[in-house]
């Protein structure tokens, strides 16, 4: 069998910025055993498989190395990217063209924003967030990264630590240094137990520079589905928004976050959050580059 394949660099304007994923355009007929095995073979943090349902919707499915997930951000943004620059679906010459995609974390929209026929941005819809709760145990997630309690927080005040999921549940871990999030000392076996324990697929340490902020500087760690730091995370980002807005650290509907820099794969991941009458709409989204496409033969 071959399938065509890509190597798309999400979240990024440039090549070899960003986070990689993978994107198989047409998965018919590939097996969920073979599906695991492209994305092994690519070893990028996530390879998305699309399948075709009608002219505006699309089932996708997300693979890291080592296995199935619900849902993944970057791996979205790459994937629609891929599709309306190579010919899987039709461009427009100017404004947006709205997608649907069929998750297992739900039915999500796509907005591909066009001008001259080119791609200029994707922004996704994230589930509707959840908040899980307050890490109780912070002694044990602060040894994870060899901090202490007075190094968490948002401008020199203490912030929790909550679980929040907009498709994967994650930790939101306010750090109140960029330079001690640039420079963290994890121990990812402890990690790896850690978010086991708590149910999590990972962390997203972030630092704010101050209320109300426009800017947010983040890393994500997720080793225990095979992924030790991401460049770029859609769908953590998309919780920290939330965060954000519902613990009253920004006012704004909009926040721009940098993530990737000490990967040196540097990222801009657009975070956009709507109130509607206590439903809060989540999007994210961003630029794309495609650095690879070929066939694979198995």
């Amino acid at each position: 069998m071959q399938v065509n394949i890509y190597q798309v660099d999400a979240f990024s304007p440039n090549p070899f910025g960003g986070n990689p994923a993978g994107v198989v355009p047409d998965a018919r007929g590939i097996s969920d055993e073979d599906m695991q095995k492209i994305a092994r073979e690519m070893n990028l943090s996530e390879t998305a498989f699309v399948i075709p349902i009608d002219n505006n919707s699309y089932k996708v499915r997300f693979f890291t190395p080592v296995e199935e997930v619900d849902l993944c951000g970057h791996a979205t943004i790459a994937t629609f990217y891929t599709l309306a620059s190579m010919g899987y679906l039709a461009p427009l010459d100017e404004g947006v063209k709205t997608i649907y995609q069929e998750t297992k974390a739900g039915r999500l929209q796509v907005d591909i924003h066009f001008k001259n026929e080119k791609v200029t941005k994707v922004m996704m819809q994230q589930s509707a967030p959840k908040d899980l709760g307050i890490v109780e145990d912070i002694e044990s997630l602060i040894e994870c990264f060899n901090l202490n309690k007075e190094e968490i927080g948002i401008d020199n005040e203490y912030a929790p630590p909550k679980i929040i999921s907009t498709g994967l549940p994650d930790i939101m871990l306010p750090i109140n240094s960029k330079e001690k999030l640039y420079n963290l000392k994890i121990d990812m076996n402890k990690l790896t137990e850690v978010s086991r324990e708590l149910g999590v697929t990972g962390v997203h340490a972030f630092y704010l520079p101050r209320y109300d902020s426009d800017v947010v500087y983040t890393r994500n760690f997720a080793p225990l589905v095979g992924i030790n730091e991401e460049a770029a995370t859609g769908t953590s980002n998309g919780a920290l928004i939330y965060y954000l807005k519902s613990q009253g650290y920004i006012t704004g509907n909009e926040i721009v976050s940098i993530q990737g820099e000490p990967m040196n794969r540097p990222s801009r991941i657009y975070c956009y959050i709507e109130d509607r009458d206590g439903a809060y709409d989540v999007r994210v989204g961003g630029e794309a580059r495609i650095v690879m496409q070929g066939i694979m033969c198995f």
